[in-house]
């Protein structure tokens, strides 16, 4: 008889988590994977699809507004909420029915509910019961963070929150600077709704290009956004119509929504990790070796949970480098170094590699290579939105280290980037592509001279 019920027993359906259960299976191991909400985790449930989703939805207002630049004209354009999350709640079905299929399909057993260590080798599943494992993996991700100590926090809602408003809000005041309140301020000022974001830092986006952020929050301000920095909640307080927010700044402004997206942490509550030894970092995420193996010998963690480079696609290579590891007899670690990421604000941003500042400290003296352009598609209608590009390059060795998109299609045009930079391609090697014209992606390649580049539509 076997020593444990499960080879491997995964604790988290999420992108990670699955891509980890499914390989394993695949090899003819017997898993099992636990997920105590819907199969699919944050990225399709509540994060990155249901989100691009709303995206695009909200980005038909300025299509609308640009078209007539073009000669069309577009009247009584209406936006039906309910419609619209009846159809997103269909979709974050299907796909949720895809992985459970996937998982099912592998060979591997899927149970419903909360799972929790009972020592390094056992596992209890909500009303399930106890199973054993050999290995158990940890990929239960991140939850929205919330201030205990802010008066009022309980009127707030998080991101997880928006993708099931009963109604559009008339106007709402969103608490943070990173990437999600970013895209949610452009989703719900696109929709028609009056949105102020409110920011405790210098400027929004801390970790990218301070070009970038700083042209971002211009971008905003064009569309309509009203930013507010250097200044947090103080307390939000119920009031006939909304929320009362009092900003530390001494200001206080009305809305009738507020969501606070100040960050997320690793969800480890209730996993019981103290009982089977598992230990936490500084921040409080899973801390595991270039493996993904934490300190107890026959426990992984992967994603999130473990708040290395918080991206879906992250968490699904660390998972099959795990099960590549551990089922397939190949040791395979990921390499979390020039890894693209995207924002997608309006307008959206793509993100390579070092930001300038970060390259100067590792790197001493740096080029800089930076166009700002009205792109073609607004020029011609009339819009002063502008975009931004800009490059990073090491003096001594003329490898480009970094690469910054603000504009249309950013986040398109940073995946082929990256390839390139992922392989060292010098300035050299990127200025021998010719360019593709006319498109905004050719400013990449014909940037010539530091700070001073051609143009679009400037004569070479």
């Amino acid at each position: 008889m076997a020593q444990y019920d499960y080879d491997l027993f995964v604790i988290g359906a999420g992108s990670g988590g699955v891509r980890a259960a499914r390989l394993a299976a695949m090899s003819g191991a017997r898993v099992a994977i636990a997920e105590e909400d819907r199969v699919g985790g944050t990225c399709v449930i509540r994060g990155c699809v249901p989100k691009k989703f709303m995206v695009y939805a909200s980005e038909f207002a300025h299509h609308f507004k640009t078209s007539k630049g073009y000669g069309w004209t577009v009247e009584g354009a209406s936006f039906d909420w309910p419609a619209f999350l009846a159809e997103k709640d269909k979709e974050i079905a299907r796909l949720s029915g895809i992985y459970v299929r996937n998982l099912q399909n592998a060979g591997a057993e899927l149970a419903h509910g909360k799972a929790r260590l009972l020592d390094a080798h056992t596992v209890e599943v909500g009303k399930i019961g106890k199973r054993t494992a050999d290995k158990i993996l940890i990929a239960t991700g991140g939850r929205p963070w919330r201030p205990a100590d802010l008066p009022g926090v309980e009127h707030a809602i998080s991101s997880d929150d928006c993708f099931h408003l009963p109604k559009l809000p008339k106007s709402i005041v969103i608490g943070g600077g990173g990437y999600i309140a970013v895209e949610f301020a452009g989703i719900f000022n696109g929709l028609g709704v009056d949105v102020t974001l409110v920011h405790r830092g210098p400027n929004v986006l801390r970790g990218f290009d301070d070009d970038v952020r700083s042209h971002v929050t211009e971008e905003m301000e064009k569309r309509g956004i009203t930013v507010i920095l250097a200044a947090q909640h103080t307390a939000i307080e119920k009031t006939a119509n909304g929320f009362m927010n009092k900003l530390s700044n001494g200001h206080e402004c009305e809305s009738e929504l507020v969501m606070l997206c100040l960050g997320r942490e690793p969800y480890v509550e209730g996993l019981g990790l103290e009982k089977a030894g598992v230990k936490l970092n500084e921040q409080g995420a899973v801390a595991v070796d270039e493996y993904s193996r934490t300190n107890v010998s026959n426990i992984w963690a992967v994603g999130d949970v473990t708040d290395r480079i918080n991206l879906t696609p992250v968490a699904i290579r660390e998972g099959q480098a795990f099960a590549q590891t551990e089922f397939y007899d190949t040791p395979t670690s990921f390499d979390h170094e020039m890894v693209a990421s995207a924002v997608f604000s309006q307008p959206p941003i793509g993100s390579v590699g070092l930001s300038e500042a970060d390259a100067r400290k590792q790197y001493g003296k740096v080029d800089i290579y930076l166009a700002r352009m009205k792109p073609m598609k607004y020029a011609f209608a009339g819009s002063d939105e502008r975009a931004l590009l800009k490059l990073v390059v090491d003096c001594a060795t003329d490898k480009v280290l970094g690469c910054h998109v603000v504009g249309p299609d950013a986040p398109e045009m940073i995946q082929m980037a990256a390839i390139a930079m992922k392989m060292g391609v010098t300035k050299h090697q990127w200025d021998a592509t010719c360019a593709v014209h006319p498109t905004l992606a050719e400013e990449l390649v014909t940037m010539r001279e530091k700070h001073e580049p051609l143009g679009l539509g400037q004569v070479a």
